[in-house]
């Protein structure tokens, strides 16, 4: 039973945090809560800083979770721009960079993670770029706008999603845009050479200008600004701005300070928690790019058996993982297995993607569709068996396709690229050594 005098706070404002506080007044607990984060913005949402919102077509208002006024309605309790410094674990306190202490029965860590950061000379200069906050995106859709108004050059280091939606959006300026990138691909790591291609060939045909394998050694400038980005090849490309989009990393030093469980970094690492997002420790929880969750059906590229511990770093988990914590810390029965979910547009390609497929994960990849059209659905397969899907300008599959992941049984890969068998089929069919 949850007390209505007890206190339940959340480190981190972004958008698992700020579903949590939801949840936690729509399942009616009455109790004190409290939202920290060390941004000044309120709760706002991640994928519009590089979609909408950069690219001119989304407002700013667009971006946050709820109106600013929601949380005083709702008795949420907000600590904006403050990080925290400490957590006691014994004393049950969280301490803010102000000094306040925070006393609470519950905790929820939420604390996302934070852009990799190029280890180079140059990396001080006024023109190079991070993209994870709102202050971020608003100060690279001014460089955007700059950049294709003055035919200025853009040099992007990493071939990922941030990397290649960024291109895209500058491209829609007018900027000139290069894409320096250690794979030989587009998305290598994500997709595989077979389907990271695809994005390639797009950005090459809009004009992007790709350097791959190579990596970014150096960025030259005078008077505090960028004149040239210059790769470990010898290559010196013109550049004014320059944009590390090379990952992230999980924001676990409070979590590690305190001596809760972390994950390997092999599994992903982040918190190490169970199916209910719990940690090692039973009054802390953890949702959200932080956290590394038991999961019933997909895994570590290493595991060959479904299962094991994954880390996610998109929206449909951050949505989804803040809510499940709040219903766990409120003492439900909560068991997180949703199948990761994420989207991207980029130019006229929209395209889904649900499940996990990481490298060495998977021994086939089948696609049905039109791939050099772009109108297709590519599958990732590991000895029959549907780890994920990608769906590319073919729209109301995401449902079957994550009820084939779910299912788990080995599909024929030649029917499965047939667009006329439908995807509903492989799964009308009778359990293994079901009774006739």
């Amino acid at each position: 039973m949850v007390d209505a005098h007890q206190t339940f706070v959340i480190v981190g404002a972004g958008l698992a945090g700020a579903k949590a506080a939801e949840t936690l007044r729509a399942e009616g607990f009455t109790g004190r809560v409290i939202l920290i984060g060390d941004e000044r913005d309120h709760p706002y949402e991640r994928p519009p800083l590089s979609k909408g919102f950069l690219t001119g077509s989304a407002a700013r208002d667009s971006v946050f979770v709820e109106p600013a006024s929601w949380y005083a309605e709702h008795d949420v309790e907000l600590h904006l721009g403050q990080p925290v410094v400490n957590l006691d674990r014994a004393a049950h306190t969280v301490s803010l960079g102000d000094g306040t202490v925070l006393q609470y029965d519950k905790l929820l860590l939420a604390t996302g993670a934070e852009p990799r950061r190029l280890d180079i000379p140059g990396t001080d200069l006024a023109g190079v770029h991070h993209l994870r906050r709102l202050a971020h995106a608003e100060r690279l859709k001014h460089v955007l706008t700059s950049l294709g108004r003055e035919n200025g050059h853009l040099v992007i280091a990493g071939a990922g999603w941030i990397g290649l939606e960024v291109a895209a959006a500058a491209r829609g300026y007018g900027a000139e845009v290069t894409v320096v990138e250690p794979e030989p691909t587009a998305l290598h790591g994500v997709l595989g050479p077979e389907i990271g291609s695809v994005f390639t060939d797009l950005h090459s045909e809009h004009g992007v200008r790709f350097h791959f394998g190579t990596r970014l050694t150096e960025i030259t400038g005078q008077d505090g600004m960028v004149l040239a980005a210059i790769t470990d090849d010898g290559t010196e490309h013109p550049a004014h701005d320059v944009l590390a989009a090379i990952g992230a990393a999980p924001r676990t030093a409070l979590a590690e300070a305190a001596g809760l469980a972390l994950a390997d970094r092999a599994e992903g690492g982040g918190i190490a928690v169970d199916a209910s997002l719990r940690t090692s420790d039973p009054d802390i929880f953890a949702a959200g790019d932080v956290a590394n969750a038991e999961h019933p059906l997909l895994g570590s590229p290493t595991s060959r058996t479904r299962g094991g511990r994954l880390r996610v770093e998109h929206w449909a988990n951050a949505l989804h993982g803040g809510p499940a914590a709040a219903r766990a810390m409120l003492g439900q029965q909560v068991g997180y297995d949703r199948v990761p979910y994420f989207f991207s547009d980029q130019y006229d390609l929209g395209m889904e993607f649900s499940g996990h497929a990481a490298p060495g994960s998977y021994d086939q990849v089948v696609c049905r569709g039109d791939v050099g059209k772009r109108r297709f659905i590519a599958f990732w397969l590991r000895e029959g068996r549907v780890l994920a899907g990608m769906n590319v300008n073919v729209w109301d599959v995401t449902e079957p396709i994550q009820n084939l992941i779910r299912d788990g049984r080995p599909v024929d890969p030649e029917a499965l690229s047939d667009p006329a068998v439908p995807l509903a089929s492989f799964l009308d069919r009778p359990a293994p050594n079901a009774e006739e």
